[in-house]
């Protein structure tokens, strides 16, 4: 089987819905990056607060990250054409990447900036209560842009909205370190105004490397978390007709995941009900797991994941010829269906004879033994099976 995945109308709905969904959700928190980041960076620079300003430059930082988020978006949720079979997904995972390097570099200037000042007291600020009042505020603003995102990102399976998200809660968790700072400064320890700066700049940058850390995985092709593998293995498994599973692979495209698998099947069974047998570990796939949209399935009728047995026998063209040789004078060559079994290196035949054969062959017996023995005379075959009809 090859791969399949929802038929194009459904992922266009699905796509542009989740686009909506992702822009409405980024649209809000860049209104409140944008109003937090002038306030903070204005009353930090009135107050005197050096934690404050680079608070603020976080929060400007959020809002830069917002749009390119918007842009990723959009482009991220365009559907599979030519020249991506595979869907836009990885715009988003490249934009991550993007957003992580961009939090390193603002957390290096921040850092660099701090240790200039305690490094030079005559540069440190005193901040007033109300730097205080205005960090209280964009904690409370800030957790709740996080709370608000991080729903929407588990809703929709968008790790690029996740990391927006994260990036809002690094903005709520360095106004805390700035909330302690500046009330350190205010009660005479000016230096903690600028300890707090730098590490408000060592959390940015961490949030950065995770970002790039997670992004790269997926770059890579970093197979699925291993619960989600074993929810997955589980459903195949449990399809009735599967015998095993071996060579499991699965990846990451954006929010999307893909699985590539290969099921062992009776190996005597037509190749219609192997073909259904793994539509339906497809379709099970596809309903059940709901970050799951391409699945390839591989039918296999015995396990070959060390390699294949069978990679050196003919193809059926080849061994017809060779077998209508063997059984010339048996003169049999009118058989109305020659089946093969490719299996642990050899070929096994059945072989459906008319019974108007034994018009020439009476003796049944005889004729079945000769068959057999002149096609083993090959090499590649093992057994062969011979029944009759009308």
């Amino acid at each position: 089987m090859g791969s399949h995945s929802m038929n194009s109308t459904a992922q266009a709905t699905v796509n542009t819905l989740r686009y909506r969904e992702v822009r409405k959700v980024t649209l809000i928190g860049s209104v409140v990056d944008f109003l937090l980041g002038v306030l903070k960076i204005l009353v930090g620079w009135l107050a005197h607060s050096q934690a404050l300003v680079a608070d603020g430059i976080h929060s400007l930082s959020d809002l830069a990250t917002d749009f390119i988020v918007l842009y990723a978006a959009k482009h991220s949720h365009r559907e599979a054409d030519e020249d991506h079979p595979y869907g836009h997904g990885r715009i988003e995972t490249l934009t991550t990447v993007g957003l992580g390097i961009a939090l390193i570099v603002v957390a290096f200037g921040i850092g660099y900036d701090a240790v200039r000042r305690m490094n030079e007291t005559g540069l440190l600020l005193h901040p007033g209560a109300i730097a205080l009042a205005v960090a209280v505020v964009s904690v409370i603003a800030k957790e709740s842009i996080y709370q608000y995102t991080k729903h929407a990102a588990v809703k929709l399976r968008s790790n690029m909205l996740m990391a927006n998200a994260w990036h809002s809660r690094s903005d709520a968790i360095s106004s805390i370190v700035v909330v302690i700072g500046v009330g350190g400064a205010m009660m005479g320890y000016p230096y903690l105004d600028a300890v707090a700066a730098i590490a408000v700049a060592v959390m940015i940058a961490k949030i950065g490397i995770d970002l790039i850390r997670a992004s790269s995985k997926e770059l890579i092709d970093t197979a699925l978390e291993p619960d989600v593998v074993e929810t997955i293995r589980k459903e195949i498994i449990g399809v009735d007709g599967v015998r095993a599973l071996h060579m499991l692979r699965s990846r990451r495209s954006g929010g999307d995941a893909l699985v590539d698998l290969h099921l062992q099947v009776d190996p005597r069974i037509s190749v219609s009900e192997g073909h259904q047998i793994g539509d339906t570990v497809r379709r099970r796939l596809l309903e059940r797991i709901d970050e799951v949209t391409d699945v390839t399935v591989h039918i296999d009728p015995e396990d070959d994941e060390q390699g294949s047995a069978c990679d050196q026998l003919p193809l059926r063209s080849d061994l017809i010829e060779k077998l209508q040789r063997q059984w010339a004078d048996l003169e049999v060559v009118d058989a109305e269906q020659v089946t093969l079994h490719y299996l642990r290196g050899k070929l096994q035949i059945d072989l459906v004879l008319p019974l108007a054969v034994l018009d020439k062959h009476p003796d049944t017996r005889s004729l079945i033994l000769s068959i057999e023995k002149a096609a083993k005379a090959l090499p590649e075959v093992d057994s062969v099976v011979v029944s009759f009809r009308p």
